[in-house]
C-alpha cells in the first residue's frame, strides 16, 4: 500500500474545473478546500492498474493547479516482519 497526502495551491474560481478534473485521476480523494487560502487537500492511495507516482504526477499536470506540496507519505513496501 502507497498513500500520499497534498496540498494544492489554486485560484478559487478554478476550484469547481479542478475538483471535477480531480475526480478524473485514479486514487485519489478531495477531503478539504479553503477558497480563503486557495488550498485543497487530497489523499492519494495506489490501486489496481495505478501507482501513488503517476496519479501525483497527473495532479500535477492539471492546469488549474499552481503549485503541489506533498505533505505526508506512507509505503509499507519493502517492510518484513522481523523477530527479535
Amino acid at each position: 500500500m502507497n498513500i500520499a497526502s497534498l496540498v494544492l495551491r489554486a485560484k478559487p474560481e478554478d476550484f469547481p474545473a479542478l475538483e471535477a478534473s480531480l475526480a478524473a485521476i485514479p486514487g485519489v480523494e478531495l477531503h478539504a478546500r479553503s477558497a480563503e487560502n486557495g488550498q485543497l487537500i487530497v489523499t492519494v492511495e495506489d490501486g489496481p492498474g495505478h501507482s501513488t507516482t503517476d496519479s501525483i504526477l497527473a495532479v500535477s499536470l492539471v492546469k488549474q493547479v499552481l503549485a503541489v506540496t506533498l505533505a505526508y507519505e506512507y509505503t509499507d513496501e519493502g517492510l518484513e516482519l522481523q523477530e527479535a
